[in-house]
């Protein structure tokens, strides 16, 4: 049963009110004023108030409602104002004061009862959305324990690797991986898909089973403007409902420590470099291309670097760097590299996301953030 809060100074007006809904099967509790402290738990009952503008002990217009609804520990109300007035600057005027609709003086009864009508539906259809809300929160945080259950767990075996993934609320498309081909090579990759919510997660691990299972026919996995090549014919964006992806995939040979790599639209991957007694030194690593998918019949580049001793090597998805900072600007890749090229042997990646963390206005972020750091001693 509905439960309705009447509160009028006129004895007439809060007479009415309860009969004509009393009569009809509602069950109304009658104030004539608010009380001079408005405890919360006497609003946990009504589901819809009626109130006059004016109150004796509010003499403001009522920003009570605002205070009410702003109060997580009440359950979600409908208020009507009562006013003898009924024109349009009345009617923003109590969207103002945390009303949701006007109530006629002197009172009609139809339209009272319309009123109610109306109130009780538009409640339920919030709370049909509030229940949506929730299933589809369930829903995105599952798929971001799959997807994270996916990655691999930091690697601290003959190349130590740190990797982080931090989902966004709304779940995106970040996938990474590092795989040995053989006792000497090693692949390494890092995919962001366009766009948020399940259809960028799906296609993120498809491309990661895809990689994972080397299941491009006649790709040398070795060569990575051949990886690229086989990802752009397989996931043409056409066919996967407009979805394109960045990738950078690289592949390192720890006998010469010759690194071959090859990019598609990604942010560069940033090798910090110190050996002894020298300076430090910072380097982009990337190629030109198209992300996977935009366009078929793409060549890929790929480019050959020579690794120093005392390097780490950075993999990261946009998410890190395209942030909102505390003072509204955004970040952007030269800051972050910045930071990156402060990093010390002692420091670690976690250090990294206090950094970027310490930075942001949010605490959650608007993308999914994905890093690696490969360390080649």
């Amino acid at each position: 049963m509905t439960q309705i809060l009447v509160i009028s100074t006129d004895y007439e007006t809060r007479q009415l009110i309860d009969k004509a809904l009393t009569a009809v099967g509602y069950s109304v509790t009658i104030w004539d004023n608010l009380p001079a402290v408005l405890n919360p738990t006497q609003m946990a009952t009504p589901t819809i108030v009626i109130s006059d503008w004016k109150l004796q002990n509010n003499s403001e217009r009522l920003p009570i409602w605002q205070q009410v609804k702003a109060n997580p520990t009440i359950p979600p109300i409908f208020c009507l104002m009562l006013t003898s007035r009924n024109d349009f600057s009345d009617y923003m005027m109590a969207l103002e004061q945390g009303f949701d609709d006007l109530l006629s003086k002197p009172i009609n009864l139809k339209e009272l009862q319309a009123k109610v009508l109306g109130s009780e539906r538009i409640l339920k259809l919030q709370q049909d959305l509030k229940t949506q809300k929730e299933l589809l929160e369930t829903e995105l945080a599952e798929a971001q324990a799959y997807v994270k259950s996916l990655l691999p767990s930091d690697s601290n075996g003959k190349i130590p690797i740190k990797a982080r993934f931090i989902p966004s609320r709304l779940l995106g498309g970040d996938c990474y991986d590092y795989a040995w081909l053989d006792p000497d090579y090693l692949a390494i990759y890092l995919l962001d898909v366009s766009g948020h919510g399940l259809g960028s997660a799906l296609l993120s691990t498809s491309v990661l089973n895809v990689l994972r299972s080397q299941s491009l026919p006649d790709v040398n996995f070795y060569r990575p403007e051949q990886v690229l090549k086989a990802l752009n014919e397989t996931f043409q964006m056409n066919d996967q409902n407009e979805k394109y992806f960045t990738i950078w995939y690289g592949v390192y040979n720890r006998a010469n420590r010759q690194f071959l790599y090859s990019s598609a639209g990604h942010p560069p991957a940033i090798l910090v470099s110190q050996p002894d007694n020298k300076p430090q030194t910072v380097e982009c690593l990337r190629t030109s291309g198209l992300p996977i998918g935009m366009l078929p019949d793409i060549k890929y580049e790929w480019q050959r670097c020579y690794i120093p001793p005392s390097s780490r090597l950075y993999l990261f998805s946009d998410g890190i760097y395209e942030i909102q900072q505390q003072d509204n600007t955004i970040m952007g890749l030269d800051e972050f590299i910045g930071i990156l090229s402060e990093q010390t042997p002692e420091r670690t990646i976690d250090d990294i996301l206090k950094q970027v963390n310490a930075r942001t206005q949010s605490r959650t972020f608007s993308d999914d953030l994905s890093i690696l750091e490969v360390y080649l001693e």
